[in-house]
This record gives C-alpha cells, structure tokens and sequence, in this order.
C-alpha cells in the first residue's frame, strides 16, 4: 500500500484492531497465470506474539494449493469510502478526490490440518454471531451428519502476518474551513458509509464548529 502522506498512516494496532471489527476482506495470491483472489471472512488470532489471520476457503479453491508455507497473501480489508466533489471546498483549486479507509495484511500462508476445521467454524462464528442483537448461533445447532459433510469441503489456511499496512484518507492535511466544509456535506448524505466517516471525521477535529445535523442530535 501506498501511503499518500504520513498523518494517514494508521498504526499497526490499529491497523490489526480494524481488521478484526470488520472480519471480511479478499485475500489475493499469484500463481504462473497471475491473481487469484477470493473474498472471505476471518479471524485474526494471537500466536506466540504473532498476529494470525485465520480464513477457510472451499478445497477447490485455487487458492487453497497456493497456501504452501512458501507463498505470501495479501489481505486486502476495506472499510467506508465515499467521493468528494471539488465544489465542495470553500477555498479554490481544490480536485475531488475519494476518502477511504484500508488495511492491508501480508505474509506466508500455511495450510491447516482437517482436524482444524471444526475450531476455526467455532472462532468464526463466534466473532461474526458477537455482532448481532440476538442469541448466538453455533455449530452444535447443526444437524451433526449435515455438519460434518460441511466442515469436510473447507480448508483453513493461516496467513502470519509480517507486515501491516493502514491508511485512513479523511482529508486531515485541509485547513479547517474546507474540513468542517466536506464533513458538513458528509453528514447530510444518504449514504451510511459517507455518515459514518463523517463522525470519524469529526472525532478527528472535535473542537470545530460543525452545521447542526442528524449527527449530533443523535450524538454522533
């Protein structure tokens, strides 16, 4: 990842932490006809002070073979995005451009054992399940031949991390008044996402004088 200038760089536990609370991303390898990519979801567990990236995919995937002990992925985790127009600034010659935020995760995948499968379906589930305002689902709900015939078709694949990349594009480098310009813009749009980098945004330069809005009534 190219980092365009250095306060976007998000720390390497952050960059982790952002990783986890999203839990999806595509992982990406090359063989001799080039990428191959798949989008998964994942857990990243600690081992002897590593950061692993725990992910399963379908055995038939092309990827699978790849995880050599050899190979490095990439992990390539996405969060919200949303388009600036250049009218949006208050000052002149300002060019629209894209706020993002991304981490990228690399390093040699290993593939795991069978006998693995059934603790990462576990891990998984019960990070994703975490996330929702109910009960928690878990594989002993499963019919038990129905589950096995499941967990037989993955392959887990550890990816060891050993380089962590973060970039958080929320325009910090503008002077204040085209700042409080663009996330005044953000916080009306209709777009989840762009709302939401709006209250990042904001959390960022807390002590500016932003349009009331949907946000700060419901305290964002």
């Amino acid at each position: 990842m190219h980092i365009l200038r250095p306060q976007f760089r998000i720390d390497d536990d952050h960059a982790l932490a952002f990783a986890a609370t999203r839990g999806f991303g595509a992982i990406v390898a090359a063989d001799a006809r080039g990428p191959r990519a798949s989008h998964v979801p994942f857990v990243i567990v600690r081992r002897d002070d590593r950061a692993i990236v725990q992910l399963h995919l379908t055995a038939k995937n092309p990827l699978v073979e790849l995880a050599d002990g050899i190979r490095r992925f990439l992990l390539i985790v996405s969060g919200d995005d949303a388009y600036i127009s250049n009218d949006w600034y208050v000052s002149r010659d300002n060019v629209s451009t894209w706020l993002y935020e991304a981490v990228h995760l690399s390093g040699v995948a290993y593939l795991r054992d069978h006998g693995d499968n059934r603790s990462h379906g576990d891990a998984l589930l019960a990070v994703s399940e975490a996330r929702l305002p109910k009960q928690p689902w878990d594989l002993t709900q499963m019919e038990p031949d129905k589950r096995e015939q499941m967990l037989a078709s993955i392959r887990v694949i550890d990816l060891v991390v050993d380089e962590i990349e973060g970039q958080s594009k929320l325009n910090q480098h503008k002077s204040d008044v085209d700042y409080v310009a663009l996330v005044n813009r953000l916080a009306c749009a209709e777009e989840t996402a762009s709302r939401r980098l709006a209250e990042k945004m904001r959390a960022l330069r807390p002590e500016l004088a932003y349009a009331k809005s949907h946000l700060a009534d419901n305290g964002g």
